[in-house]
């Protein structure tokens, strides 16, 4: 079999189609939740607290240089209000994904199966233990 075959058998599969739409969809909600997080509510927090913006939130532990233009040096912070909105969307979109395969499971669970009939001999055989107890 030919490289080009076996590849385009396993590209052609449903489960790789199936992830390739998760992916593109993922990337998609992902963004939407970013948008979500960055415009909305981190700003409803900040006028909430005082009109403090999360994502400007930093602990500089060396301050930049520009003194000299031929030799800048750039600051280095930890910048702990962008890392505040990564785990508000991250917090989101693990909610949303947990109601989708919720839902998901909800719609494939599955009524137990009701016993199947006991063969023909097995009744014939329970009928007369039951017509022997009954016997005086």
């Amino acid at each position: 079999m030919s490289m080009l075959k076996e590849f385009k058998e396993f590209a052609m599969r449903g489960n790789v189609i199936d992830l390739a739409v998760g992916v593109v969809i993922g990337a998609a909600f992902g963004k939407i939740v970013t948008s979500l997080v960055d415009q909305i509510i981190m700003p409803l927090i900040g006028m909430v607290t005082g009109g403090v913006d999360f994502s400007d939130l930093k602990w500089v532990l060396k301050p930049a240089d520009v003194s000299n233009p031929a030799h800048k040096v750039a600051e280095v912070a930890v910048q702990y209000g962008a890392f505040i909105n990564t785990l508000i969307q991250f917090v989101i979109i693990a909610f949303a994904i947990f109601i989708v395969v919720k839902a998901i499971n909800k719609l494939t669970r599955r009524q137990p199966a009701a016993p199947a009939a006991p063969p023909a001999d097995v009744v014939l055989l329970t009928e007369i233990r039951d017509l022997l107890k009954n016997k005086p």
